[in-house]
């Protein structure tokens, strides 16, 4: 079959859905509040549905009032006896695919139940409707002339109990249908290896000498893998070894830090950057349009959403809200009730709307990843809009950071310390401090009154870091590719400690 022929014919079946994704932007709650009531049908015999009376619950105040709000150690119990071969006890279907996820750099992993209803209708759905949004803004796209070029995790599949275990993008990877598998690279037992730095030079080795149109993975993790393909090839840019590439897929980590570098790794005036937010436990959002860093929640994938406002959070004893009384512009904790069985599971992300019609998002942090030590306040979101206007005003790129309290102690104010990977240091890293405190303070009116004066916050103190400290740091830890980021923000020293001694 003619690879034009096969362009054609998959846009067209990905163009279909679009209809689908209209019909859920614009009756939003309906499609919410039928998708909760399906869900409590499907589980009313589970054992989580009798124990909490799926049966009787006739809409989401009776829902709110019946199930708790849960994290990862409330459920624990169940996902264990799952593992170990049970069913039907928080979802109707056997479960046998499990996430393996630990953060950062916790060393307790959870397992992340994910059914074969999640595999089809959420997460192989939400791969189909990334493409579908991008072909449907760009009607020339010859995205399917070429290969996407993936880069998952570590992703060697384990087996236990008759369950198995693993990266998410190793499951995915899977589970993926033919034709998915034919438009990729690299070739599935190349993905699925397990050994990060041993696959990274078998990918190179098999996709450098093909027609590779598109990338998808974490900026990180890509940014390493294209400036390897640049050394082993000797070209100056990624198009002059991958002339079609026309757009990058990326997730997992804020991009702001990295755009810079992609730009001079692509210099291509068109190219196309398109955002998604996925997890363990789900796909919840796509950019739906070309030069738009706003997210549209993705309404129809078996997730019924519910927030709680950042500042009335209060762990699994907040109070949610559904989706029809969110407000813009305010931070809130991300609630989730799946078809894999999670319900009204806090899975530690926080967004804020930008436009409620349709219902856009963008990502502001984590639960736990913030700094509020001395009631500053401060967040992801915070942190890296104050890093990019210091990197803009001083001409500097950043590869990596981290950022943890300095203790109050006898007559020393407290402050915060940061550690900087540059990819291009700043000339001049004092003068840069201080525009990352100003921009930090313009940003988040808690940090400026606590730095005022200097009375609470002392000015900040930052460390420039040797190149490849937090890759060396994250492979100590068996923390390298896929899904394992560096944690930004943090409330402890423990990080900053571990990477000072390194």
């Amino acid at each position: 079959m003619a690879i034009p022929f096969v362009n054609s014919i998959i846009s067209w079946f990905l163009k279909k859905r679009k209809h689908q994704i209209e019909l859920f932007i614009k009756y939003p709650n309906d499609v919410q509040d039928e998708l909760l009531m399906r869900l409590l049908d499907r589980a009313k015999s589970t054992e989580f549905g009798v124990e909490h009376n799926f049966s009787n619950i006739d809409g989401y105040l009776r829902f709110s009032e019946e199930v708790p709000i849960q994290q990862y150690e409330s459920i624990e119990p169940l996902i264990e006896r799952c593992r170990k071969g049970e069913q039907n006890l928080f979802w109707p279907t056997n479960i046998k695919w499990f996430a393996k996820s630990s953060g950062t750099t916790n060393a307790k992993s959870k397992f992340i139940p994910v059914s074969d209803d999640a595999i089809e209708y959420c997460h192989l759905k939400a791969g189909k409707d990334m493409l579908c949004l991008y072909i449907n803004n760009n009607e020339g796209t010859k995205l399917f002339t070429g290969k996407g070029l993936r880069l998952g995790g570590s992703s060697a599949i384990y087996e236990d109990n008759d369950s198995y275990f693993g990266d998410l993008s190793a499951i995915i990877i899977e589970n993926m249908p033919f034709w998915a598998d034919f438009s990729s690279a690299p070739k599935q037992e190349t993905a699925l290896m397990s050994e990060w730095e041993t696959k990274m030079e078998a990918i190179i080795n098999e996709t450098i000498h093909e027609n590779i149109t598109s990338l998808v993975g974490v900026p990180s993790w890509m940014l390493v893998l294209l400036n390897r393909v640049l050394e082993k090839t000797g070209k100056d840019n990624i198009l002059e070894v991958w002339p079609n590439l026309e757009v990058y897929f990326h997730g997992g980590v804020n991009f702001s830090p990295y755009r810079e570098q992609y730009n001079k790794l692509i210099p291509k005036k068109d190219f196309r950057y398109y955002e998604t937010y996925n997890a363990s436990e789900g796909f919840f959002a796509i950019q739906d349009r070309n030069t738009s860093d706003e997210l549209l929640l993705m309404l129809d994938y078996g997730i019924f959403y519910e927030f709680i406002p950042m500042d009335k959070y209060d762990g699994e004893n907040s109070k949610a809200i559904p989706l029809s009384s969110v407000k813009k512009h305010v931070n809130y904790a991300i609630l989730i009730t799946t078809n894999s069985g999670l319900w009204r599971y806090l899975i530690g992300d926080t967004v804020k709307f930008v436009s409620l019609d349709p219902y856009r998002i963008k990502i502001t942090g984590r639960t736990k990843h913030y700094i509020n030590v001395f009631g500053e306040e401060l967040i992801i979101e915070n942190a890296e809009e104050a890093l990019k206007s210091a990197c803009t005003k001083t001409n500097a790129t950043i590869t990596d950071y981290t950022v943890g309290p300095i203790y109050m102690k006898d007559d020393q104010k407290g402050g915060h310390e940061w550690i900087i990977e540059f990819n291009k240091a700043p000339k001049n890293l004092e003068y840069f401090t201080e525009l990352l405190d100003n921009a930090l303070k313009s940003i988040n009116s808690d940090y400026e009154a606590k730095r005022y004066n200097n009375m609470t916050l002392a000015m900040p103190m930052v460390h420039e870091a040797k190149q490849g400290l937090f890759y060396s740091w994250l492979k100590k830890k068996g923390k390298l590719g896929g899904q394992h980021k560096v944690p930004r923000l943090s409330n402890k020293r423990d990080f900053i400690e571990e990477l000072l001694i390194l």
